[in-house]
Protein backbone atom coordinates (compact mmCIF):
# COMPACT_ATOMS: atom_id res chain seq x y z
CA UNK A 1 0.00 0.00 0.00
CA UNK A 2 1.49 3.42 -1.37
CA UNK A 3 1.20 6.51 1.31
CA UNK A 4 0.08 9.07 -0.60
CA UNK A 5 -0.81 12.25 0.79
CA UNK A 6 -3.25 14.75 -0.14
CA UNK A 7 -4.95 17.63 0.82
CA UNK A 8 -8.15 16.98 0.71
CA UNK A 9 -8.27 13.25 1.62
CA UNK A 10 -12.14 12.10 1.83
CA UNK A 11 -11.69 9.55 5.04
CA UNK A 12 -14.51 6.94 6.00
CA UNK A 13 -17.13 7.76 7.84
CA UNK A 14 -17.18 7.08 11.32
CA UNK A 15 -18.71 3.40 11.99
CA UNK A 16 -21.94 3.91 14.20
CA UNK A 17 -21.25 6.31 17.44
CA UNK A 18 -17.39 6.66 16.64
CA UNK A 19 -15.67 9.58 15.74
CA UNK A 20 -12.73 8.99 13.00
CA UNK A 21 -9.27 10.85 13.90
CA UNK A 22 -7.43 10.01 11.05
CA UNK A 23 -4.55 12.70 10.12
CA UNK A 24 -1.77 12.91 8.54
CA UNK A 25 2.07 13.61 10.16
CA UNK A 26 3.47 16.58 8.14
CA UNK A 27 4.92 18.68 10.57
CA UNK A 28 8.63 19.58 11.49
CA UNK A 29 10.00 18.86 15.24
CA UNK A 30 10.53 22.61 15.68
CA UNK A 31 6.40 22.71 14.95
CA UNK A 32 5.62 20.32 17.53
CA UNK A 33 7.39 21.40 20.56
CA UNK A 34 6.16 24.61 20.19
CA UNK A 35 2.52 23.53 19.79
CA UNK A 36 3.15 21.25 23.05
CA UNK A 37 4.52 24.24 24.87
CA UNK A 38 1.37 26.01 24.17
CA UNK A 39 -0.87 23.50 25.46
CA UNK A 40 1.21 22.43 28.84
CA UNK A 41 1.29 26.49 29.35
CA UNK A 42 -2.18 26.47 29.02
CA UNK A 43 -3.92 22.42 30.57
CA UNK A 44 -1.30 22.33 33.19
CA UNK A 45 -1.16 25.56 35.48
CA UNK A 46 -5.64 25.25 34.99
CA UNK A 47 -5.70 21.59 36.01
CA UNK A 48 -2.84 21.63 38.76
CA UNK A 49 -4.97 25.36 40.15
CA UNK A 50 -8.10 22.77 40.21
CA UNK A 51 -6.80 20.22 42.17
CA UNK A 52 -5.06 22.91 44.72
CA UNK A 53 -8.91 24.75 45.24
CA UNK A 54 -10.21 21.11 45.85
CA UNK A 55 -6.90 20.05 48.36
CA UNK A 56 -7.73 23.66 50.15
CA UNK A 57 -11.91 22.93 50.66
CA UNK A 58 -11.20 19.50 51.65
CA UNK A 59 -8.48 19.68 53.94
CA UNK A 60 -9.03 22.94 55.82
CA UNK A 61 -11.64 20.99 58.16
CA UNK A 62 -8.05 19.45 59.78
CA UNK A 63 -7.41 23.06 60.83
CA UNK A 64 -10.47 24.09 61.81
CA UNK A 65 -10.59 21.73 64.92
CA UNK A 66 -7.39 22.96 65.67
CA UNK A 67 -9.64 26.25 66.69
CA UNK A 68 -12.94 26.02 68.10
CA UNK A 69 -14.78 24.13 65.37
CA UNK A 70 -15.75 21.31 67.81
CA UNK A 71 -16.73 23.75 70.49
CA UNK A 72 -18.96 25.56 68.52
CA UNK A 73 -20.47 23.26 66.20
CA UNK A 74 -21.16 20.78 69.23
CA UNK A 75 -19.64 17.59 67.96
CA UNK A 76 -17.30 15.30 69.67
CA UNK A 77 -14.14 14.09 68.59
CA UNK A 78 -15.59 10.28 66.88
CA UNK A 79 -19.00 12.56 65.66
CA UNK A 80 -15.90 14.17 63.86
CA UNK A 81 -14.71 11.43 62.02
CA UNK A 82 -18.31 10.26 60.94
CA UNK A 83 -18.77 13.73 58.84
CA UNK A 84 -15.03 12.87 57.66
CA UNK A 85 -16.32 9.28 56.42
CA UNK A 86 -19.46 10.80 55.06
CA UNK A 87 -17.46 13.13 52.42
CA UNK A 88 -15.65 9.89 51.35
CA UNK A 89 -18.55 8.55 50.62
CA UNK A 90 -20.54 10.79 48.97
CA UNK A 91 -17.38 10.83 46.73
CA UNK A 92 -17.38 7.01 46.01
CA UNK A 93 -21.50 7.08 45.53
CA UNK A 94 -21.21 9.32 42.65
CA UNK A 95 -17.40 9.28 41.32
CA UNK A 96 -17.97 6.87 38.06
CA UNK A 97 -21.34 7.89 37.50
CA UNK A 98 -19.79 11.71 37.71
CA UNK A 99 -17.00 10.54 35.53
CA UNK A 100 -19.58 9.24 33.07
CA UNK A 101 -21.39 12.74 32.32
CA UNK A 102 -17.97 14.01 32.08
CA UNK A 103 -17.17 11.42 28.97
CA UNK A 104 -20.69 12.26 27.43
CA UNK A 105 -20.71 17.00 27.90
CA UNK A 106 -16.00 17.15 27.60
CA UNK A 107 -14.32 18.12 30.74
CA UNK A 108 -14.51 21.66 29.81
CA UNK A 109 -18.02 22.07 30.70
CA UNK A 110 -18.24 19.71 33.83
CA UNK A 111 -14.77 19.95 35.47
CA UNK A 112 -16.16 23.85 35.02
CA UNK A 113 -19.63 23.05 36.70
CA UNK A 114 -18.09 20.97 39.56
CA UNK A 115 -15.26 24.23 40.70
CA UNK A 116 -18.46 26.22 41.18
CA UNK A 117 -20.35 23.80 42.61
CA UNK A 118 -18.10 22.33 45.58
CA UNK A 119 -16.60 26.03 46.10
CA UNK A 120 -20.21 27.06 47.14
CA UNK A 121 -20.90 24.33 49.35
CA UNK A 122 -17.29 24.75 50.92
CA UNK A 123 -17.91 28.67 51.36
CA UNK A 124 -21.60 27.74 53.00
CA UNK A 125 -19.84 25.43 55.57
CA UNK A 126 -18.84 28.45 57.41
CA UNK A 127 -22.53 28.71 58.61
CA UNK A 128 -22.88 25.60 60.19
CA UNK A 129 -23.66 25.59 63.94
CA UNK A 130 -24.87 21.44 64.62
CA UNK A 131 -24.23 17.91 63.96
CA UNK A 132 -26.80 17.84 61.32
CA UNK A 133 -25.73 20.22 59.44
CA UNK A 134 -22.12 19.22 59.78
CA UNK A 135 -23.04 15.74 58.29
CA UNK A 136 -24.71 17.20 55.58
CA UNK A 137 -22.22 19.59 54.39
CA UNK A 138 -19.63 16.96 54.51
CA UNK A 139 -21.88 14.57 52.14
CA UNK A 140 -22.72 17.71 49.95
CA UNK A 141 -19.07 18.51 49.33
CA UNK A 142 -18.15 14.90 48.77
CA UNK A 143 -20.82 14.26 46.00
CA UNK A 144 -19.84 18.43 44.21
CA UNK A 145 -16.19 16.98 44.23
CA UNK A 146 -16.46 13.22 43.09
CA UNK A 147 -15.11 12.86 39.76
CA UNK A 148 -12.66 16.08 39.22
CA UNK A 149 -9.50 13.75 39.71
CA UNK A 150 -10.45 11.33 37.47
CA UNK A 151 -11.62 13.63 34.83
CA UNK A 152 -8.02 15.78 35.12
CA UNK A 153 -6.66 12.46 34.67
CA UNK A 154 -8.85 11.41 31.87
CA UNK A 155 -8.54 15.02 30.37
CA UNK A 156 -4.62 14.72 30.27
CA UNK A 157 -4.49 11.36 28.61
CA UNK A 158 -7.09 12.52 25.81
CA UNK A 159 -4.49 15.85 25.11
CA UNK A 160 -0.72 13.81 25.27
CA UNK A 161 0.64 10.63 24.25
CA UNK A 162 1.24 7.31 26.79
CA UNK A 163 4.40 8.71 27.94
CA UNK A 164 3.61 12.52 28.14
CA UNK A 165 0.63 11.66 30.40
CA UNK A 166 2.77 9.61 32.94
CA UNK A 167 5.39 12.89 33.17
CA UNK A 168 1.73 15.33 33.87
CA UNK A 169 0.15 12.77 35.97
CA UNK A 170 2.71 13.99 38.62
CA UNK A 171 2.63 17.38 37.93
CA UNK A 172 -1.03 17.16 38.42
CA UNK A 173 -0.54 16.15 41.79
CA UNK A 174 1.41 18.88 42.61
CA UNK A 175 -1.92 21.15 42.93
CA UNK A 176 -2.93 18.40 45.74
CA UNK A 177 0.25 18.73 47.68
CA UNK A 178 1.06 22.38 47.25
CA UNK A 179 -2.84 22.60 48.32
CA UNK A 180 -2.26 20.12 51.41
CA UNK A 181 0.63 22.53 52.59
CA UNK A 182 -0.59 25.68 51.92
CA UNK A 183 -4.00 25.18 53.46
CA UNK A 184 -1.77 24.60 56.62
CA UNK A 185 0.26 27.42 56.69
CA UNK A 186 -2.39 30.35 55.35
CA UNK A 187 -4.67 28.40 58.27
CA UNK A 188 -2.10 29.72 60.30
CA UNK A 189 -2.98 33.53 59.38
CA UNK A 190 -6.30 33.35 58.97
CA UNK A 191 -7.13 31.20 62.48
CA UNK A 192 -5.76 34.84 63.26
CA UNK A 193 -8.99 36.67 61.95
CA UNK A 194 -10.83 35.26 65.16
CA UNK A 195 -13.77 37.77 66.17
CA UNK A 196 -13.60 39.46 62.89
CA UNK A 197 -17.36 40.81 62.22
CA UNK A 198 -18.23 38.36 65.40
CA UNK A 199 -17.09 35.35 63.81
CA UNK A 200 -14.40 32.39 64.94
CA UNK A 201 -11.56 31.88 63.09
CA UNK A 202 -12.69 28.69 61.11
CA UNK A 203 -15.45 30.60 60.02
CA UNK A 204 -13.08 33.03 58.06
CA UNK A 205 -11.03 29.75 56.95
CA UNK A 206 -14.14 28.30 55.10
CA UNK A 207 -15.57 31.31 53.68
CA UNK A 208 -11.85 32.41 52.31
CA UNK A 209 -10.86 29.46 50.71
CA UNK A 210 -14.43 28.85 49.19
CA UNK A 211 -14.69 32.33 47.62
CA UNK A 212 -11.08 31.82 46.52
CA UNK A 213 -12.20 28.66 44.57
CA UNK A 214 -15.20 29.88 43.30
CA UNK A 215 -13.20 32.60 41.62
CA UNK A 216 -10.87 29.88 40.17
CA UNK A 217 -14.46 28.41 38.46
CA UNK A 218 -14.20 31.41 36.19
CA UNK A 219 -10.64 30.69 34.95
CA UNK A 220 -11.51 27.69 34.16
CA UNK A 221 -14.46 28.56 31.86
CA UNK A 222 -12.88 30.77 30.30
CA UNK A 223 -9.58 29.15 29.29
CA UNK A 224 -10.26 25.07 29.85
CA UNK A 225 -10.60 23.44 26.32
CA UNK A 226 -12.94 21.31 25.73
CA UNK A 227 -11.19 18.13 23.25
CA UNK A 228 -9.73 17.74 20.14
CA UNK A 229 -13.46 18.02 18.49
CA UNK A 230 -14.75 21.05 20.64
CA UNK A 231 -10.84 23.07 21.29
CA UNK A 232 -12.91 25.84 22.91
CA UNK A 233 -13.43 27.19 26.23
CA UNK A 234 -16.80 26.81 28.40
CA UNK A 235 -17.49 30.87 28.57
CA UNK A 236 -16.04 32.02 25.05
CA UNK A 237 -17.17 29.24 22.54
CA UNK A 238 -16.43 31.08 19.71
CA UNK A 239 -12.92 32.10 20.73
CA UNK A 240 -10.00 29.98 19.13
CA UNK A 241 -7.58 28.79 21.64
CA UNK A 242 -5.22 26.58 18.72
CA UNK A 243 -4.76 27.09 15.46
CA UNK A 244 -5.94 24.76 13.10
CA UNK A 245 -2.27 23.68 12.34
CA UNK A 246 -1.67 23.19 15.77
CA UNK A 247 -4.66 21.42 16.37
CA UNK A 248 -3.61 18.71 14.15
CA UNK A 249 -0.31 18.79 15.33
CA UNK A 250 -1.48 18.03 19.10
CA UNK A 251 -3.86 15.42 17.58
CA UNK A 252 -2.35 13.34 14.66
CA UNK A 253 0.71 12.54 17.67
CA UNK A 254 -1.63 11.46 20.39
CA UNK A 255 -3.57 9.42 17.81
CA UNK A 256 -0.05 7.84 16.29
CA UNK A 257 0.90 7.37 20.05
CA UNK A 258 -2.31 5.12 20.88
CA UNK A 259 -4.53 4.38 17.64
CA UNK A 260 -7.21 3.49 19.89
CA UNK A 261 -7.82 6.59 20.26
CA UNK A 262 -8.99 7.13 16.76
CA UNK A 263 -12.32 4.84 17.69
CA UNK A 264 -13.60 7.23 20.63
CA UNK A 265 -16.53 6.74 21.36
CA UNK A 266 -19.69 9.26 22.27
CA UNK A 267 -20.39 7.30 25.40
CA UNK A 268 -19.11 4.23 27.54
CA UNK A 269 -20.60 0.83 26.81
CA UNK A 270 -20.78 -2.05 28.81
CA UNK A 271 -18.00 -3.70 27.15
CA UNK A 272 -15.68 -1.42 28.21
CA UNK A 273 -17.04 -1.91 32.12
CA UNK A 274 -16.68 -5.71 31.83
CA UNK A 275 -13.23 -5.46 30.39
CA UNK A 276 -12.16 -2.94 33.33
CA UNK A 277 -13.80 -4.44 36.01
CA UNK A 278 -12.50 -7.86 34.96
CA UNK A 279 -8.96 -7.04 35.25
CA UNK A 280 -7.05 -8.60 38.15
CA UNK A 281 -4.43 -5.86 37.43
CA UNK A 282 -6.51 -3.06 37.39
CA UNK A 283 -7.76 -4.49 41.01
CA UNK A 284 -4.06 -4.62 42.35
CA UNK A 285 -3.63 -1.22 41.82
CA UNK A 286 -7.47 -0.19 43.35
CA UNK A 287 -6.15 -2.02 46.37
CA UNK A 288 -2.75 -0.28 46.37
CA UNK A 289 -4.27 2.84 46.35
CA UNK A 290 -6.70 1.77 49.54
CA UNK A 291 -3.80 0.76 51.60
CA UNK A 292 -2.00 4.24 51.03
CA UNK A 293 -4.31 6.88 50.85
CA UNK A 294 -6.20 5.32 54.11
CA UNK A 295 -3.42 5.81 57.16
CA UNK A 296 -2.34 9.22 54.50
CA UNK A 297 -6.21 10.61 54.79
CA UNK A 298 -6.27 10.21 58.55
CA UNK A 299 -2.62 11.40 59.05
CA UNK A 300 -3.06 14.71 56.86
CA UNK A 301 -6.21 15.35 59.14
CA UNK A 302 -4.66 15.19 61.95
CA UNK A 303 -1.13 16.13 61.81
CA UNK A 304 -1.31 19.78 63.13
CA UNK A 305 -3.39 18.02 66.43
CA UNK A 306 -0.87 15.77 66.72
CA UNK A 307 1.96 18.54 66.91
CA UNK A 308 -0.72 20.44 69.38
CA UNK A 309 -0.39 17.62 71.79
CA UNK A 310 3.42 17.93 71.49
CA UNK A 311 3.16 20.59 73.68
CA UNK A 312 2.97 23.84 70.53
CA UNK A 313 0.31 26.45 70.74
CA UNK A 314 -2.64 25.50 68.15
CA UNK A 315 -2.18 28.32 66.06
CA UNK A 316 1.87 27.32 65.56
CA UNK A 317 1.00 23.76 65.45
CA UNK A 318 -0.79 24.55 62.00
CA UNK A 319 2.39 26.08 60.66
CA UNK A 320 4.41 23.79 61.57
CA UNK A 321 2.28 20.96 60.32
CA UNK A 322 2.82 22.03 56.58
CA UNK A 323 6.69 21.67 56.66
CA UNK A 324 7.05 18.07 55.50
CA UNK A 325 4.11 18.55 53.11
CA UNK A 326 6.21 21.34 51.60
CA UNK A 327 9.19 18.55 51.55
CA UNK A 328 7.42 15.95 49.78
CA UNK A 329 7.01 18.57 46.71
CA UNK A 330 11.14 17.99 45.37
CA UNK A 331 10.88 14.20 46.90
CA UNK A 332 7.59 12.98 44.86
CA UNK A 333 9.35 15.37 41.71
CA UNK A 334 12.82 12.98 42.54
CA UNK A 335 10.58 9.93 42.64
CA UNK A 336 8.94 11.11 39.87
CA UNK A 337 11.27 11.50 37.71
CA UNK A 338 13.25 8.73 38.52
CA UNK A 339 10.26 6.98 37.42
CA UNK A 340 9.86 8.38 34.27
CA UNK A 341 13.38 8.71 33.02
CA UNK A 342 14.49 5.00 34.47
CA UNK A 343 11.00 3.33 33.41
CA UNK A 344 10.33 2.20 37.21
CA UNK A 345 6.98 1.98 37.95
CA UNK A 346 6.80 -0.50 39.79
CA UNK A 347 10.16 0.12 41.67
CA UNK A 348 9.18 3.33 42.78
CA UNK A 349 5.47 2.85 44.19
CA UNK A 350 7.12 0.12 46.07
CA UNK A 351 10.24 2.13 47.55
CA UNK A 352 7.28 5.37 48.19
CA UNK A 353 5.08 2.88 50.05
CA UNK A 354 7.49 1.45 52.22
CA UNK A 355 8.90 5.16 53.38
CA UNK A 356 5.53 5.93 54.14
CA UNK A 357 5.10 2.82 56.16
CA UNK A 358 8.67 3.66 57.97
CA UNK A 359 6.86 7.04 58.78
CA UNK A 360 4.44 5.24 61.24
CA UNK A 361 7.33 2.80 62.70
CA UNK A 362 8.76 6.15 63.83
CA UNK A 363 5.77 7.61 65.17
CA UNK A 364 4.81 4.32 67.73
CA UNK A 365 7.98 4.38 68.47
CA UNK A 366 8.19 7.88 69.61
CA UNK A 367 5.10 7.50 71.56
CA UNK A 368 7.54 6.52 74.71
CA UNK A 369 10.19 9.42 73.74
CA UNK A 370 9.16 12.81 75.69
CA UNK A 371 11.16 15.04 73.15
CA UNK A 372 9.10 16.64 71.43
CA UNK A 373 12.08 17.57 68.29
CA UNK A 374 12.05 13.71 68.09
CA UNK A 375 8.76 13.02 67.66
CA UNK A 376 8.04 16.26 65.43
CA UNK A 377 10.71 14.41 63.05
CA UNK A 378 8.49 11.15 62.98
CA UNK A 379 5.50 13.74 61.76
CA UNK A 380 7.33 15.68 58.98
CA UNK A 381 8.63 11.93 57.60
CA UNK A 382 5.02 10.75 57.27
CA UNK A 383 4.23 13.85 55.28
CA UNK A 384 7.21 13.57 53.47
CA UNK A 385 6.57 10.24 51.95
CA UNK A 386 3.00 10.25 52.30
CA UNK A 387 1.35 10.79 49.67
CA UNK A 388 3.29 10.95 46.61
CA UNK A 389 2.98 6.44 46.25
CA UNK A 390 -1.28 7.36 44.86
CA UNK A 391 0.01 9.26 41.42
CA UNK A 392 2.74 6.67 40.84
CA UNK A 393 0.63 3.62 41.30
CA UNK A 394 -2.16 5.82 39.01
CA UNK A 395 0.69 6.03 36.45
CA UNK A 396 1.45 2.02 36.34
CA UNK A 397 -1.93 1.55 36.44
CA UNK A 398 -2.74 3.59 33.10
CA UNK A 399 -0.17 1.52 31.28
CA UNK A 400 -2.04 -1.27 31.94
CA UNK A 401 -5.26 0.18 29.99
CA UNK A 402 -6.37 -1.45 26.54
CA UNK A 403 -7.84 2.42 25.60
CA UNK A 404 -9.65 5.52 26.40
CA UNK A 405 -12.91 4.08 27.60
CA UNK A 406 -11.17 1.73 30.16
CA UNK A 407 -8.43 4.01 31.05
CA UNK A 408 -11.90 6.55 31.75
CA UNK A 409 -13.47 4.21 34.03
CA UNK A 410 -9.65 2.78 35.96
CA UNK A 411 -8.73 6.47 36.70
CA UNK A 412 -13.04 6.88 38.44
CA UNK A 413 -12.05 3.03 40.29
CA UNK A 414 -8.67 3.95 41.44
CA UNK A 415 -9.79 7.70 42.62
CA UNK A 416 -12.88 5.74 44.29
CA UNK A 417 -10.65 3.30 45.75
CA UNK A 418 -8.86 6.61 47.44
CA UNK A 419 -12.09 7.73 49.04
CA UNK A 420 -12.60 4.15 49.99
CA UNK A 421 -9.61 4.24 52.03
CA UNK A 422 -10.76 7.92 53.60
CA UNK A 423 -14.23 5.95 54.68
CA UNK A 424 -11.84 3.53 56.90
CA UNK A 425 -9.14 6.09 57.29
CA UNK A 426 -11.59 8.65 59.50
CA UNK A 427 -11.87 5.83 62.37
CA UNK A 428 -8.01 5.41 62.96
CA UNK A 429 -7.64 8.61 65.44
CA UNK A 430 -10.09 8.09 68.06
CA UNK A 431 -10.92 9.35 70.84
CA UNK A 432 -10.28 6.66 73.00
CA UNK A 433 -6.43 6.29 71.72
CA UNK A 434 -5.06 9.98 72.01
CA UNK A 435 -3.08 12.07 72.50
CA UNK A 436 -0.54 9.44 71.46
CA UNK A 437 -2.79 7.36 68.68
CA UNK A 438 -0.19 4.04 69.23
CA UNK A 439 -2.96 2.01 68.09
CA UNK A 440 -3.52 3.96 64.83
CA UNK A 441 -0.15 4.29 64.04
CA UNK A 442 -0.08 0.30 64.52
CA UNK A 443 -3.40 -0.20 62.00
CA UNK A 444 -1.38 2.04 59.52
CA UNK A 445 1.51 0.11 59.76
CA UNK A 446 -0.58 -3.23 59.30
CA UNK A 447 -2.06 -1.69 56.27
CA UNK A 448 0.72 -0.14 54.80
CA UNK A 449 2.43 -3.25 54.83
CA UNK A 450 -0.33 -5.28 53.15
CA UNK A 451 0.37 -2.40 50.40
CA UNK A 452 3.93 -3.01 50.06
CA UNK A 453 3.38 -7.22 49.50
CA UNK A 454 0.56 -6.23 46.56
CA UNK A 455 3.08 -3.50 44.84
CA UNK A 456 5.70 -6.28 45.36
CA UNK A 457 3.50 -8.96 43.88
CA UNK A 458 2.27 -7.04 40.82
CA UNK A 459 5.66 -5.94 39.76
CA UNK A 460 6.67 -9.75 40.07
CA UNK A 461 3.72 -10.35 37.33
CA UNK A 462 4.94 -7.92 35.07
CA UNK A 463 8.77 -9.16 35.48
CA UNK A 464 7.79 -12.51 34.51
CA UNK A 465 4.59 -11.21 31.12
CA UNK A 466 8.15 -9.59 30.04
CA UNK A 467 9.94 -12.65 30.20
CA UNK A 468 7.13 -14.86 28.66
CA UNK A 469 6.93 -12.55 25.58
CA UNK A 470 10.64 -12.26 25.36
CA UNK A 471 10.55 -16.07 24.83
CA UNK A 472 7.86 -15.72 22.58
CA UNK A 473 9.46 -13.43 20.08
CA UNK A 474 12.07 -15.85 20.07
CA UNK A 475 14.67 -13.23 20.92
CA UNK A 476 15.64 -10.72 23.75
CA UNK A 477 14.63 -7.27 23.49
CA UNK A 478 16.75 -4.17 24.65
CA UNK A 479 16.13 -4.01 28.55
CA UNK A 480 13.10 -2.17 29.70
CA UNK A 481 11.58 -1.48 32.71
CA UNK A 482 8.97 -4.32 33.69
CA UNK A 483 6.63 -2.07 34.13
CA UNK A 484 6.24 -0.74 30.88
CA UNK A 485 7.79 -4.27 29.02
CA UNK A 486 4.34 -5.73 30.92
CA UNK A 487 1.29 -3.45 30.02
CA UNK A 488 -1.18 -4.27 27.96
CA UNK A 489 -0.87 -3.34 24.34
CA UNK A 490 -3.87 -1.43 22.54
CA UNK A 491 -4.28 -3.43 19.13
CA UNK A 492 -3.21 -1.08 16.17
CA UNK A 493 -5.80 0.33 14.37
CA UNK A 494 -6.10 0.70 10.42
CA UNK A 495 -4.29 4.65 9.89
CA UNK A 496 -4.44 5.93 6.50
CA UNK A 497 -2.72 8.42 4.77
CA UNK A 498 0.35 9.17 6.99
CA UNK A 499 3.61 10.00 6.07
CA UNK A 500 6.49 10.33 7.90
CA UNK A 501 8.85 13.25 7.91
CA UNK A 502 12.71 12.38 8.04
CA UNK A 503 14.32 12.82 10.90
CA UNK A 504 10.60 13.58 13.03
CA UNK A 505 10.67 11.40 16.49
CA UNK A 506 7.34 9.96 14.99
CA UNK A 507 8.81 8.54 11.69
CA UNK A 508 9.37 4.83 12.97
CA UNK A 509 6.05 4.53 14.30
CA UNK A 510 4.58 5.38 10.93
CA UNK A 511 6.26 3.09 9.26
CA UNK A 512 5.58 0.38 11.63
CA UNK A 513 1.67 1.58 11.21
CA UNK A 514 2.36 1.03 7.46
CA UNK A 515 3.85 -2.22 7.68
CA UNK A 516 0.45 -3.66 9.63
CA UNK A 517 -1.37 -2.38 7.26
CA UNK A 518 0.24 -4.30 4.53
CA UNK A 519 -0.28 -7.47 6.52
Amino acid sequence: MGLDVKDDVDFPAPVEDEEALTRVVDWTPEEEKKAKRKLDLLIMPILTLGFFCLQLDRGNIANAITDTFMKDVGITQDEFNVGQQMLSLGIVLTEIPSNMILYRIGPGKWLTLQLFLFGLVSTFQSWQRSYGAFIFTRFLLGITESGFIPGGLWTLSTWYTRRETAKRVMIFYFGNQFGQASAKLLAYGILHMKNVGGQPGWFWLFTLMGAFTILSGFIFGLFLPDSFKNPHSTFLPKVKIFTERELHILQTRVLLDEPMKGKKKRKINWGAFKRTFTNWRLWTHFFITLANNGPQRAFDTYSPTIVTSFGFQALQSNAMASVGLFLQIPVSFGFSWFSDHFNRRGETVIAGLSMHMIGYIFNRGFTDINLRGVRYFGVVWTQTFGTFSHPLNITWMSLACEDSEVRALAMAMVIMGANIAGIYGAQIFRSDDSPFYRRGFSVAIAVLAAGVVLAIARYVDDVVRRHRRRRAAGALQPAESASDEGVDKAPLEKITDVLPVPGHPFSNDAKELAVAEKK
